[in-house]
């Protein structure tokens, strides 16, 4: 598998980073990869068929000049910024049998994080269909999506570990599907940091999916493919 830290400067670009290399994949041009990433700014991402006037606070958002975009994959509507750590996956169906259906895919891939984080002294659970909580408290740390394809499937993963859990009580309403676990808490009552590095995490994960190549850059043809698809999208 191969192994890449890209973090963009702008959320457009981070999102639709995670596409290309998907995009490429499906395309025979590359293969399995980890991606981590983190942003520098707060920004919303609506997952595929989200509804911002049900999950985002408009008017939090447009008085901090707070961005909303839309990413391609499932799942529901999440804050990005600094101290959220972002894991993508790009996987084969043909390589890995767990991925053919939904829900035992999610179950394969968040039990390899939940074997880094207790590795990290993390004592977290799997809640499907698709979040980690932490055992005990059952507060979440992290939120799970996908896009599934022909032959790769991309996998959105965050973890939370230095986030400003009050900017999500800012900018994100309380959603109206909740998990039963979550048992109608609000966001500061339900979502929780846990104490790791980043670094750590990486050095981790990258050992649970048996990374043996790494790229510190964006190749040309990514970047001219990345092009492409912030100006058509945003």
């Amino acid at each position: 598998m191969l192994f890449k830290n890209i973090s963009f400067k702008t959320p457009e670009e981070n999102i639709s980073y995670d596409e290309v290399l998907f995009h490429l994949a499906e395309k025979n041009d590359s293969q399995e990869v980890l991606r981590l990433w983190e942003s520098p700014d707060y920004f919303v991402v609506l997952g595929r068929i989200s509804k911002e006037d049900e999950d985002v606070n408009s008017l939090n958002v447009k008085k901090d000049n707070i961005k909303v975009i839309r990413r391609s994959s499932g799942g529901g509507t999440v804050l990005q910024g600094k101290g959220c750590l972002n894991f993508s996956l790009i996987l084969s169906k043909d390589k890995r049998k767990e991925l053919s259906d939904l829900k035992s895919s999610y179950q394969y891939i968040l039990n390899k994080v939940i074997n880094v984080l207790k590795r990290l002294n993390v004592d977290a659970v799997f809640y499907p269909i698709s979040d980690i909580a932490i055992a005990g408290t059952r507060m979440k740390i992290s939120g799970n999506a996908q896009k599934r394809g022909r032959n790769f499937i991309l996998h959105h993963g965050t973890v939370l570990y230095d986030l400003d859990i009050k900017k999500i009580e800012e900018y994100l309403l309380v959603p109206k599907n909740m998990p039963e676990y979550r048992q109608k808490r609000n966001h500061d009552e339900f979502v929780a940091n846990i104490n790791i590095s980043a670094s750590d995490f990486e050095s981790e994960i990258k050992k649970e999916f048996d990374v043996d190549q790494e790229e510190h850059g964006i190749t040309q043809k990514e970047d001219a493919l990345l092009r492409v698809l912030v100006e058509k999208k945003f």
